[in-house]
């Protein structure tokens, strides 16, 4: 037992780095770099005929990974599937345990919510068998996202042009913009008018302060004020000496902290407090979980689980909270917070996305982060412990004041404690700031008041407000529409099709966003409706939870989809879209080049075709210059599809990167990192000779 070599399989190299600094030299932590098995991009690879049984393939690339593996495999004594802790991390195991030809039924499997050294080995010591349950769940929804996307997506191609796809979760998501920009469109503003008075205390003296307030009721009912005849005719009925204070109603009010972190919220956070795309929040995160090098500690697992629809936390965690909470604040600090998951019984084995180590403050590791990396740290720990401290406490004011049949109100509050708001991202000092304007002056019930002036304003009904990421990520969450893990995916896919194109934050339906939506909604109107779509997902949850038959839900849903498939091939005319129109000239003949779509993508061509026949790659800049001619790197595809980066002054500088460049240089050798895509993905220096990651 004392020399027993064990062998660890993570998902990424940099988590694989981070944990053998805990588990020393008896275990050897390698990385299976995401999935290693998958159904084929070939063909559909899904055997209806037996029961829908998938045909998974080693992937194509992963070769020296696999070949590795079982090398160390069977010099090992042991082996510990260590990927992560979800139904997607569950699957990866048990693809490697197929490849390893490892005991599926033995205690092999160990999970960890946090990369710290108790949790590591604490997982080490209760390896449990893979879970099949949460195998068949991620199989469910691979297989129904297969059935779909590569039965309706050929269609697509025949009838509109290629390059296109239908997803389960993504058309309804296309469903949901495209339906919004219609309500936009078909909105008819109508017109309304606000009334308030600017009044002061008749007493005068230094606390007569003006204050505003609004008109809201006549004769003990609600008002409205719709048209300027309207808004004249009860100006003119208000007596300019006639105000008075009818009631003065005070209570303490109290605003409650909000829960630690779920995967969609701090999405939902990190675009409108730091400006982060879904993508680069998520991208940030993992780097967080994985591990950071702090200065004097080495590799260090920052945060949580980033994937988790939870906002429960351990009673370790909750118990280091309320130490750092009592140690660093008075007593009155603490809270008794209780929150509850919106679905009591889905992934609740993770926890709410929290710090690892609480006493490690933001502004302490400030130095080994990179600024994204210190604002989301710092935005995770800010709301984790604010989540377990006392609420913010108001004095709140309602003051309503009589003139003739018209009442008005005004409403002030002052806050009396900050509680929470004494950390959670400077929200106290920015509302003490704004605790002047809402202060009102003392008044008492009966008290005349003088008119300072009267406001008249013109408004009207504004359309709802088109979708940013955000925005779209908060409404799938609420009309459960496929999972927090899978919203950047979505609009990246979305956005790759150009179904949807993004102007600063907002998202805009293209044309062909339409033309899609159109269809799917006549011809597969149950994959966009989003009551099905939702019923859907809580059936896929009950194979994880209710051990529910996966294959029994794939066949009742391919029964319908077999059906549409027949009647929209045979009734679908084919669509002709119009070329968009660039404001770029042919230099041949001087008209106007076009934007077409071929076997290899978008390229821009004459409007003259046929009698010019001049084609030109689109030139897609990604906003990173040249390190070696200063001109605009830009993405373009090879003769086999393969994306790369180079300089647009080729043939001039023929400078190409394989991976996406990033606007930052390497603190090791000064030349340009390179964003590297796996499941976690890393940033490297593409300077070959140096080999600096992170």
């Amino acid at each position: 037992m004392g020399n027993e070599k064990s062998l660890v399989i993570v998902e990424s190299p940099s988590k694989a780095k981070t944990i053998s600094k805990f588990l020393g030299g008896k275990y050897k932590v390698v990385a299976s770099v995401g999935h290693v098995r998958d159904l084929p991009k070939s063909k559909l690879g899904i055997d209806i005929d037996r029961n829908f049984e998938p045909e998974y393939i080693s992937i194509r690339g992963k070769g020296d990974v696999i070949k590795a593996m079982r090398k160390e495999a069977k010099s090992a004594d042991r082996i510990y599937l260590a990927t992560d802790p979800d139904r997607e991390g569950e699957a990866i195991s048990w693809h490697i345990a197929h490849l390893l030809d490892l005991d599926r039924s033995e205690a092999n499997r160990i999970v960890f919510n946090e990369i710290t050294k108790d949790a590591i080995k604490g997982a080490v010591k209760n390896p449990r068998p893979i879970d099949q349950n949460l195998v068949d769940a991620q199989q469910a929804r691979r297989v129904l996202d297969r059935l779909v996307g590569y039965q309706i997506s050929p269609l697509l191609w025949r009838k509109i042009r290629r390059g296109l796809s239908a997803g389960r979760v993504q058309s309804a998501a296309l469903k949901i913009i495209c339906d919004r920009e219609r309500e936009i469109q078909d909105f008819k503003p109508k017109e309304y008018w606000s009334l308030s008075a600017v009044l002061k205390s008749a007493k005068g003296g230094k606390e007569s302060k003006p204050f505003t307030a609004r008109l809201t009721e006549y004769k003990g009912k609600k008002l409205s004020v719709d048209d300027r005849a309207a808004a004249e005719a009860i100006t003119a009925a208000l007596a300019a000496d006639g105000y008075a204070v009818k009631s003065v109603e005070r209570k303490e009010r109290l605003r409650r902290p909000f829960a630690p972190f779920t995967t969609s919220s701090l999405q939902q956070e990190a675009s409108s407090k730091l400006g982060f795309y879904t993508k680069k929040v998520m991208f940030v995160a993992q780097q967080l979980y994985e591990g950071v090098e702090i200065k004097g500690k080495g590799a260090v697992g920052l945060v949580s689980y980033i994937r988790t629809d939870s906002v429960r936390i351990s009673a370790e965690a909750h118990a280091a909270v309320t130490e750092y909470i009592t140690s660093h604040f008075p007593k009155e600090y603490l809270g008794n917070n209780s929150y509850s998951n919106k679905k009591k019984d889905v992934q609740d084995a993770h926890e709410a996305i929290r710090p690892t180590y609480v006493d490690l403050h933001p502004d302490e590791i400030k130095d080994s982060l990179t600024k994204d990396q210190y604002a989301l740290y710092r935005l995770i720990w800010t709301r984790f412990v604010a989540s377990r401290m006392a609420p913010a406490v108001y004095d709140g004011e309602a003051v309503d004041i009589a003139n003739g049949d018209y009442t008005f109100r005004a409403n002030g509050s002052t806050l009396k404690f900050d509680g929470f708001l004494r950390v959670y991202a400077g929200a106290a000092a920015s509302l003490a700031d704004a605790n002047e304007e809402k202060r009102l002056p003392p008044l008492s019930e009966g008290e005349a008041l003088t008119l300072v002036e009267f406001l008249s304003e013109q408004n009207f009904t504004q359309p709802p407000p088109r979708f940013t990421e955000a925005g779209l990520v908060k409404d799938l969450e609420e009309k459960n529409i496929g999972r927090p893990s899978t919203y950047v995916p979505i609009i990246a896919t979305l956005t790759d099709r150009k179904y949807i194109t993004r102007e600063k934050k907002t998202l805009f339906p293209t044309e062909l966003g339409f033309v899609v939506t159109d269809l799917m909604e006549n011809y597969f109107k149950e994959i966009v409706d989003t009551g099905f779509t939702a019923d859907m997902e809580d059936k896929l949850d009950d194979i994880e939870v209710k051990n529910t038959d996966w294959k029994a839900i794939v066949g009742e849903f391919y029964g319908i989809l077999k059906d549409e498939l027949k009647t929209a091939d045979a009734e679908i005319e084919k669509v002709k879209l119009e070329d968009e129109v660039t404001d770029e000239i042919c230099e041949l003949c001087g008209r106007h080049l076009v934007k077409k779509f071929g076997r290899f993508g978008e390229f821009l061509a004459c409007s003259g075709y046929p009698e010019c026949k001049n084609t030109k790659p689109i030139m897609n800049k990604i906003d990173v210059k040249c390190p070696q001619c200063g001109r605009d790197i830009v993405a373009r595809k090879s003769k086999k599809g393969r994306i790369f980066y180079g300089c647009s002054g080729y043939p001039e500088c023929n400078r190409i990167f394989w991976n996406k460049p990033v606007e930052q240089k390497c603190p090791k050798c000064g030349a340009l990192m390179t964003e590297k895509k796996t499941k976690s993905s890393m940033l490297l220096c593409s300077n070959a000779e140096c080999g600096y990651k992170e």
